[in-house]
């Protein structure tokens, strides 16, 4: 699979944001930092970028799509026009690493009124169950030219 070729998108300064997809993500959280390393690492064909809401391209682009990246309940992920949110993000994810993760898509056969709320317990909740950074995730040498900030 090649990279996607949708034009790049400007932010407010001017900025290109690279074609591709995008992960807006929560880089002081362990859950969130913990599976956007995974992303990195298992997304081989290199179809993934991550900006940490935290940073300066993931707050712009999570204020653009009308969330607060001071609070954040949602993980996004931008593909041009397309913004898929909560679990419909997740399932993107996970079938855009391909096989074996793409088999996540079963979950598709369960409506998003069922998924989501799901999805938002967990989010609510994720500081208290998995815990919170002091500062944010750093992603290793190798896979920081994938990381917008």
């Amino acid at each position: 699979m090649e990279m996607d070729s949708t034009p790049s998108q400007n932010l407010g300064d001017q900025r290109e944001l690279p074609a591709g997809r995008i992960i807006l993500f929560d880089a002081e959280c362990v859950l969130c930092s913990a599976n956007a390393h995974f992303i990195l690492k298992h997304d081989h064909n290199k179809v993934f970028y991550l900006a940490s809401m935290q940073g300066r391209v993931g707050s712009e682009l999570f204020r653009r799509h009308g969330l607060d990246p001071t609070d954040p309940t949602s993980i996004l992920v931008v593909d041009g026009a397309l913004v898929r949110k909560d679990s419909d993000a997740v399932l993107s994810i996970y079938e855009g690493l391909g096989l074996p993760w793409k088999v996540a898509a079963i979950f598709r056969l369960f409506p998003p009124f069922l998924r989501d709320p799901v999805y938002r317990l967990v989010a609510r909740n994720r500081y208290r169950i998995f815990g919170k950074r002091q500062t944010c995730w750093v992603p290793p040498a190798q896979f920081r030219a994938r990381i917008l900030s």
